[in-house]
């Protein structure tokens, strides 16, 4: 029987999973251990999979990550013995030996993913929380398994519908309903499907159920951030390329739509590939074939395609920045998202929602919404939509000492709208408001852009955990890299545990002496 320890202190926060590092090089392993630490999950190393296969039949771990090339047993072989003894856990490869053949073989007998050495760290962190993620969808029916492509049976959709209100797609509006209708129509299908809505509305749950939901669900589901991508080498990370093919590919890689063999690819915010670009993949929708860079050999895209993005696609095709045949190929089945403001009581489900996951990840009793405080939320017309109603009940549980949360607290938070009066004062320059049970060291802006009330909330939240990094990456729900290069852009010292007001940041403050340049780019671009 396998068993999940406790945390080991009340005091510390949450663990946001479980996970096993397995590689006979010490300092790999140990340095892969650190960085998750540091991102908030409960960490065990060791050097064998001859010790780990024991281990993980005694005790569950939510995600693996292992080595190729080990002494005894294999990263393949080992996940072969995983995957027979349909242990519920995530599987990422890691390795320095590249090759397109171990990739897709590693793909093929369960692994989530794949990440070559010299890794990198982000990208590290970003696998491990999808991981993570497809672990707490599909429970225990997370196990390592070939992919196969099944039916899906009723009890199993059933159970992934149930398991979206806790990843937060939540819900009882018409809209949503409609949504949610369509998705179990078009999920069981091959079909290219097209999620489009406003940013901050939910297009990758969207895209995640729609995955869980289909006959490729044993299979991976790759994300793609698509504005990340440099014109130069977007080909080669779709497609993958041969060694030798340009200046500095050293070695065969394994592109995307290739590790997604057998299950999915989410290409988000497709709208940002540039147009040579496009006309490759509509080749791969309408033929499904590709070839890597620098290679004339022709491959089979077991794939299906779902794409997303929040922009209006008419405006782009007319303005000549997106083909029209390819939104065409993509547009098989088009899903809209319904914004926020049109959801009517779904803002208060959602907000309760909120309030359980800051509890929970806060280690602190639930709070309470006052009643003009659920009024004030019913009437705000939420530009930011489900984001920024996640941001602002988590800074409110984040700065409140436990009494109710009442609608002055969060009031100057709110972007007011063109001619309606929340009830504060919106001149120029920053008024501050202190949460009921506060402090006057938590006073956030009541004003400004949604950059400005990021920093104050960071800020914040460091103070309220003495400059811990760890406690305050977990308290807000981010990773500690994401948390540190957040700090060097606000032009903090790198062990400082001062940080000021949070909301001291208007246009007359005094610069850190760390980097002041950087710090004066991000003010210009803020106030721009």
């Amino acid at each position: 029987m396998r068993t999940k320890p406790e945390n080991s202190s009340k005091d510390e926060p949450p663990s946001r999973g479980r996970v096993l590092v397995v590689d006979d090089h010490a300092a790999v392993r140990e340095s892969v251990i650190d960085v998750l630490r540091q991102a908030g999950y409960q960490v065990e190393g060791l050097a064998s999979a001859v010790e780990a296969l024991p281990l993980l039949e005694r005790t569950a771990f939510d995600v693996v990550v292992t080595d190729l090339q080990m002494p005894a047993m294999d990263g393949l072989e080992f996940i072969r013995q995983m995957s027979q003894r349909r242990l519920p856990t995530q599987v990422i490869m890691i390795t320095a030996h590249a090759t397109i053949a171990s990739a897709v073989e590693a793909m093929r007998f369960g692994a989530f993913d794949y990440l070559e050495k010299p890794f990198d760290v982000t990208r590290l962190e970003e696998l491990v929380a999808r991981a993570m993620e497809r672990r707490q969808l599909c429970g225990d029916d997370a196990t390592v398994q070939p992919l196969i492509v099944t039916s899906i049976t009723k009890p199993r959709a059933a159970k992934a519908v149930d398991s979206l209100d806790a990843m937060g797609m939540i819900g009882n509006s018409p809209a949503m309903r409609l949504l949610r209708e369509r998705i179990s129509q078009v999920a069981p299908t091959d079909e290219t499907v097209l999620i489009c809505g406003e940013s901050g509305t939910g297009k990758e749950l969207v895209a995640r159920a729609v995955h869980a939901l289909s006959r490729r669900a044993a299979g991976p589901l790759v994300s793609l951030n698509c504005p990340a991508l440099s014109p130069q080498l977007a080909e080669s990370e779709l497609f993958g390329h041969r060694r030798g093919a340009f200046t500095g590919a050293d070695a065969d890689r394994v592109g995307r739509f290739e590790l997604a063999k057998g299950g999915a690819i989410l290409l988000d915010e497709i709208t940002e590939i540039d147009l040579p670009l496009q006309a490759k993949l509509l080749r791969v929708l309408q033929e499904r074939t590709f070839e890597l860079v620098g290679s004339s050999e022709t491959r089979q895209a077991d794939v299906r395609v779902i794409a997303s993005t929040n922009r209006d696609l008419a405006a782009e095709i007319a303005g000549g920045r997106f083909r029209e045949d390819l939104y065409y190929r993509l547009a098989v089945v088009p899903l809209e998202l319904p914004p926020l403001r049109s959801r009517g009581d779904d803002v208060q489900l959602l907000a309760d929602y909120f309030l359980d996951r800051a509890a929970k990840r806060l280690a602190r009793e639930r709070l309470e919404l006052a009643a003009d405080t659920r009024e004030l939320l019913a009437a705000y017309h939420w530009p930011g939509n489900v984001r920024e109603l996640e941001n602002i009940i988590t800074r409110a549980c984040v700065l409140n000492g436990g009494a109710p949360i009442a609608a002055g607290d969060i009031r100057p938070w709110l972007q007011q709208p063109e001619g309606i009066n929340f009830g504060y004062s919106s001149g120029v320059g920053f008024e501050t408001a202190t949460p009921r049970g506060g402090s006057e060291g938590h006073a956030l802006p009541a004003a400004g852009n949604l950059d400005d009330m990021e920093r104050a909330m960071i800020v914040a939240t460091l103070q309220r955990f003495g400059g811990n990094r760890s406690q305050t990456a977990a308290a807000l729900g981010i990773g500690v890299r994401t948390l540190s290069g957040k700090m060097r852009a606000y032009g903090f010292a790198p062990r400082t545990r001062e940080f000021g007001g949070p909301g001291d940041f208007t246009h007359d403050r005094q610069l850190s002496p760390i980097d002041p340049a950087n710090s004066a780019v991000a003010m210009n671009r803020r106030t721009a």
